[in-house]
């Protein structure tokens, strides 16, 4: 009896170490797009009354792991009866990535929109700030919910031909990791500037050093969302990119001399482009079939 208890702790310490070790596998494949998440989150998060900060980060974690919920088990299952169909998934959320981040560049130098005096959250009506606060976090619900599928995919590709139990435990993990970890760095970014405010009035001493760091963690907030913008941008880019290396055999050593990151993120802004002139195409005859209805 003691022997067969040994040998299942045994059995279960093998398995622990090989979720463990898959686990960190799928983390690394998963990172660039974990912080696309990050930082579309802490902008969509941004914004509002820092009373209503909290509440609306729980409930986009809220929303978050609901549709963790939905997406995991059918995962699952197509892993498990149509695997095929993971990789015709994994390439057309590429696509849709990469479609993302070419948008993305394209608005910055050819379609930004003129600066205008923003009417601040505190000169709305209670109505109006909880109806803004309502289509924030739909927004921000529904972009979860494409990342997270990407997110799921991209970890379940990189376990494939692992047992299922083993799959699960991986998969389960990171989507666990996907919500939790990147909501808590959200929640730690949108209120930085509350707690340098907080710091700022620590004392009554003028240019204390407890004022310095306020001031700093106030002033770093909006610097930190737009770095953070641009990092996701190229992360965009850079998992597309090798989403498309990695599962279309002629990419496989494309450019053998140039870095692989350079080479992934050249293949995503390729990709990107040309998603993105065939929307526009098809977004300008629509108008012109519609105006001609008209």
């Amino acid at each position: 009896m003691a022997s067969g208890f040994f040998a299942l702790l045994d059995d279960i310490s093998m398995l622990m170490d090989d979720v463990a070790t898959l686990s960190k596998v799928a983390g690394k494949k998963t990172a660039g797009i974990l912080g696309d998440d990050l930082a579309v989150n802490a902008e969509k998060a941004s914004g509002f009354m820092a009373s209503r900060e909290i509440p609306v980060l729980w409930a986009i974690t809220k929303g978050s792991l609901l549709n963790k919920l939905i997406i995991l088990p059918l995962a699952f299952l197509l892993s498990a009866f149509v695997p095929e169909a993971i990789h015709i998934i994994l390439l057309f959320g590429g696509l849709y990535l990469a479609y993302e981040g070419a948008e993305k560049i394209y608005a910055f130098f050819f379609h930004r929109a003129p600066k205008k005096k923003i009417e601040t959250v505190e000169k709305l009506t209670k109505e109006e700030a909880l109806s803004q606060e309502k289509e924030k976090v739909k927004s921000a619900i529904v972009t979860d919910f494409i990342l997270s599928v990407e997110i799921i995919i991209i970890a379940l590709g990189t376990v494939e031909n692992e047992t299922l139990l083993n799959q699960i435990m991986v998969v389960s993990i990171i989507a666990l990791v996907a919500t939790v970890g990147v909501y808590g760095i959200v929640a730690l970014i949108v209120r930085m500037d509350e707690f340098g405010v907080k710091l700022i009035n620590l004392n009554e001493e003028d240019d204390s050093f407890s004022d310095k760091v306020g001031k700093f963690l106030v002033q770093a907030l909006p610097i930190v969302i737009k770095s953070l913008t641009v990092i996701g941008t190229i992360a965009l880019l850079l998992v597309s990119g090798g989403i498309f290396a990695h599962n279309l055999d002629f990419l496989h050593g494309l450019l053998p001399n140039v870095p692989s990151f350079i080479t992934e993120f050249l293949i995503g802004l390729v990709v990107g482009i040309i998603v993105l002139a065939v929307v526009q195409v098809a977004i300008f005859v629509m108008k012109k079939i519609k105006a001609n209805k008209a």
